[in-house]
């Protein structure tokens, strides 16, 4: 509803929020929240107006909420975006960002995307008269040749979850730019700390922000963050979706979002950290991380990234069996599905992805991969806890 147009128990509530001090009144440091379903409009020709204005926070909260319009405001700005819409998890907002484009419509998706991504893209999609073309993520031969059949969207994931594979955005939404296409980027790995991507060219920066942004693993949310003329669109069929993000845990959200560049920061270096030690290890494999020496995409990594992000992988000898030996061995990595929070958390991708997409994603995933997301512990604890977990003595060969 409208500020100017409290009624007198709202006016009360507001003051009771506020601690005169010496005739003063203080003003609160800490956020509201507006933990309500509906606003009261003052009169009927306000009710009228509010029903129908896009994106309104002051009317019912499927349409928005004040702590949803003041946290994705920060997001934006830290984004570089002109604006953001919340969703009620990071799946949300990317399915909502592909059925925009509606029936008919087309996507050139790269092929190293999160497991729920691919299994929207393969089984959701083409129900809705969505057609999906895969391209490898660093062939821009491929995504020249893909964009000559008009299509609609482009959808990419840079770093990609789990390998840490970098995508060239600026290359691939040139072409999709000369094609007409709107070039969507999940972000989630990196967070807008480590990486800008709107002014790389891409159109709409996608997160999970039950991770990074949150930052404390007690949230589930999603966002997307674009201009107010694509934001309007992508709000037109999300509200009606009611994949809504509720009050409390947008104004949650807000809380992490405060913390965001130091937690980032120390995510950083303790991945890092955790990345060197691995890669000499006799009982790894492979090690994927964008801080590491010698990474193949070093060129494209210090043109796009300030920093490398809190999430690596590494295979392990021996294979999936080991992998579950190893994981079983760590006492400071909790087994979880999600990330960025203050404790490490490990899964097995080869198990976790098993269930949301078709065998040919599931390929690109090695057996023996571990996803390691750090959290906020000192990494010598961490390289500590891995190396009697990847100790040679009963680690298969």
């Amino acid at each position: 509803m409208r500020r100017d147009a409290m009624n007198s128990w709202q006016v009360d509530t507001v003051a009771a929020q506020r601690r005169p001090v010496d005739g003063l009144v203080g003003v609160d440091v800490a956020p509201m929240i507006h933990p309500t379903a509906a606003f009261a409009a003052p009169t009927a020709a306000a009710f009228a107006e509010l029903a129908v204005r896009p994106r309104a926070d002051d009317f019912y909260t499927r349409y928005g909420n004040p702590n949803h319009a003041e946290t994705a405001a920060v997001i934006a700005a830290l984004e570089g975006g002109e604006t953001a819409l919340l969703y009620a998890s990071g799946m949300a907002a990317i399915t909502a960002t592909i059925v925009a484009f509606g029936a008919g419509s087309r996507v050139v998706a790269q092929r190293e995307l999160y497991g729920g991504t691919v299994g929207f893209l393969e089984r959701i999609a083409p129900r809705l008269g969505i057609d999906v073309d895969f391209v490898h993520h660093a062939d821009l031969a491929g995504f020249d040749q893909a964009l000559r059949t008009p299509a609609a969207l482009v959808l990419l994931e840079t770093p990609t979850n789990p390998l840490l594979r970098i995508t060239d955005v600026a290359a691939v939404s040139a072409l999709a730019r000369r094609a007409g296409a709107v070039v969507a980027v999940d972000a989630t790995l990196a967070s807008p700390i480590n990486q800008q991507l709107l002014g790389l060219g891409a159109d709409i920066v996608l997160h999970s922000a039950t991770k990074y942004l949150g930052g404390h693993g007690d949230l589930t949310a999603g966002v997307s963050v674009t201009s107010n003329a694509l934001a309007e669109r992508l709000w037109s069929d999300a509200y009606l979706f009611g994949a809504t993000l509720s009050a409390h845990d947008a104004w949650m959200l807000q809380r992490g979002l405060r913390t965001l560049p130091v937690r980032i920061r120390q995510h950083n270096r303790s991945a890092a950290a955790v990345a060197a030690y691995l890669t000499g290890h006799p009982a790894v494999v492979r090690v994927h991380h964008p801080s590491l020496a010698g990474h193949p995409q070093a060129e494209l990594i210090a043109r796009q990234m300030s920093g490398p992000g809190g999430v690596l992988s590494f295979e392990v000898r021996g294979g999936f069996e080991a992998a579950e030996l190893v994981t079983s061995r760590l006492h400071l990595a909790a087994r979880a599905a999600s990330f960025g929070g203050p404790t490490p958390a490990v899964v097995l991708p080869a198990s976790m992805w098993s269930g949301m997409a078709s065998s040919a994603v599931q390929d690109l995933v090695p057996a023996g991969l571990i996803r390691l997301a750090v959290g906020l512990e000192d990494p010598a604890d961490l390289i500590a806890d891995l190396d009697q977990a990847l100790h040679t003595q009963g680690q298969p060969q």
